[in-house]
């Protein structure tokens, strides 16, 4: 694979970053933009969709869970494609495809035809979130170069979140097409600057044949899991369709793993995973998003419905905490390489954690300044230490021709993280949802979601907190020898 990287003789953190090198970058950055930037306006615009379409409840519900289903049931194998096809290739043909969805769900008048284009979008993300994440981490070597590039990268997700909240709330004012239409002129200009800029890849010539068994199950428990979790809250967690259904997940799981322990050539190599860091990154990553999404769920369930605040207020109230990892773009690579992982993500869940925490205070008043505002913060200086950090842990020390699964593994723990812990949270607020509607009876069944919320991210740092240990344990290891080896050259006699 060529590079933009114009010298080797330069150590990593004294290479010069060419246009060309910023340009890739940029263009890798813009499809994370997107892929956030989609799933923070839609929710928005909801409403309108369904006034518009004439759709029920539980059918706008697909709006959101047909980009989720795609998106989350399909990363494996994105990672792996990007491995074995190039990842260049998979990258753009994903964006095209990306493109054109998202014209095509600007322009139906159907809410069936809004939901597919709404699945083959969370299709193209599936397999571009990858193939860029394994681009970055194949065109910039590890260590300083590869830390400032993932935390730039990473931060585009988060200011594209943040950015399409705001401009939903702008947009749905004219017309709700518009949130749907907005990302294609920016995926076609991606698109053009990427068949000119992003490093050309070859495919990968000594695997051994194609998994396509596991590539079957793999994406065949992956749908089903997020199929079930999604549906679960409204048929009921202990109904015989759900309880069946994560059955038969815990069946194609099962032979997926056996599938690929006899595979010459697996969708995913059992192998990664017997690596602390790598274990601690997945499950941190599925804690992480997971919590956030169900702390953004009930947050503007009580700006909009207690609060009466409109889509563009609840917006500017969570634009805090993107301001402040956009801000921290620039800085976040040389902290990391400073602190290290197994520092700074435990920190960042801390963080979250009192954020949520601050947040149970909330009342009927609109308290922003003492409550809102302090969380919003806190949650996103947290987002800004754990994220960039979960990305550089899980790809850190592995080889390129398996950067794109390890990428796929990591986007499916988000995707998958977010899905199971949105619906639990949604379980318990609707488990404790009040007789009489009051706002003060409604704001009460909130809180034990909230709760909830803050357990899943004490989870997280709990997990992420025995990084430190072993890090210790290896320190001590280190130092052991060291001093082994030292005594050991103290009794050489010396020899004149």
């Amino acid at each position: 694979m060529t590079s933009p990287l114009t010298t080797t003789a330069a150590p990593p953190s004294a290479v010069r970053w060419t246009p060309r090198l910023w340009g890739t970058l940029l263009v890798l950055c813009a499809a994370m933009f997107l892929d956030a930037l989609d799933v923070s306006m839609v929710g928005v615009a909801l409403p309108s969709i369904g006034a518009d379409l004439g759709l029920s409840t539980s059918a706008l519900q697909w709006v959101v869970s047909g980009y989720i289903l795609g998106y989350g049931g399909l990363l494996l194998l994105g990672g792996r494609t990007a491995d074995l096809l190039g990842r260049r290739q998979v990258f753009l043909v994903a964006l095209a495809v990306f493109a054109l969805a998202s014209l095509l769900g600007g322009l139906v008048d159907s809410g069936p035809l809004l939901i597919a284009s709404r699945f083959i979008k969370g299709l193209s993300a599936a397999f571009t979130a990858p193939a860029g994440l394994s681009i970055i981490t194949t065109t910039f070597p590890e260590g300083p170069l590869r830390n400032r590039a993932l935390s730039i990268y990473t931060t585009c997700a988060a200011t594209g979140f943040s950015m399409g909240l705001v401009l939903s709330g702008l947009l749905t004012e004219a017309s709700w097409r518009l949130t749907m239409l907005l990302p294609a002129p920016i995926a076609v200009i991606a698109l053009v600057a990427g068949l000119k800029l992003l490093p050309r890849s070859e495919r990968e010539r000594n695997h051994r044949g194609y998994d396509i068994p596991g590539a079957v199950i793999g994406t065949a428990s992956m749908l089903l899991l997020v199929f079930s979790v999604v549906q679960a809250p409204e048929v009921g967690w202990a109904s015989a369709r759900t309880l069946l259904s994560f059955l038969a997940v815990a069946a194609l799981l099962t032979v997926f793993v056996l599938v690929e322990r006899r595979s010459p050539g697996p969708l995913v190599r059992l192998g990664v995973l017997r690596s602390g860091n790598q274990i601690r990154a997945q499950l941190g990553a599925m804690t992480f998003f997971g919590s956030y999404i169900g702390f953004q769920f009930l947050a503007t369930l009580y700006l909009q419905t207690l609060l009466d605040w409109s889509a563009l207020q609840t917006a500017l109230a969570f634009l805090p905490a993107g301001l402040l990892v956009a801000l921290s773009a620039a800085k976040m690579g040389s902290i990391v390489d400073w602190f290290g992982t197994a520092r700074l993500i435990p920190v960042g869940f801390a963080l979250m954690v009192v954020g949520y925490a601050l947040f149970l205070r909330v009342d009927l008043d609109p308290a922003y300044a003492a409550v809102i505002l302090p969380s919003m913060l806190l949650i996103g200086a947290a987002c800004a230490l754990v994220f960039p950090s979960l990305n550089i842990q899980a790809t850190n020390g592995v080889d390129d021709h398996e950067q794109g699964m390890v990428s796929g593994l990591l986007n499916t723990s988000v995707q998958v993280g977010g899905a199971i812990f949105l619906a639990v949270v949604t379980a318990v607020v609707t488990a404790n949802a009040p007789e009489q509607a009051t706002p003060q009876a409604v704001l009460d069944s909130y809180r034990p979601g909230l709760v909830m919320v803050t357990g899943i991210a004490a989870i997280g740092l709990l997990i992420t907190l025995s990084g430190l240990r072993s890090r210790s344990r290896q320190q001590s290891v280190v130092v052991a020898r060291s001093t082994l080896k030292e005594a050991e050259a103290d009794r050489v006699p010396v020899r004149d």
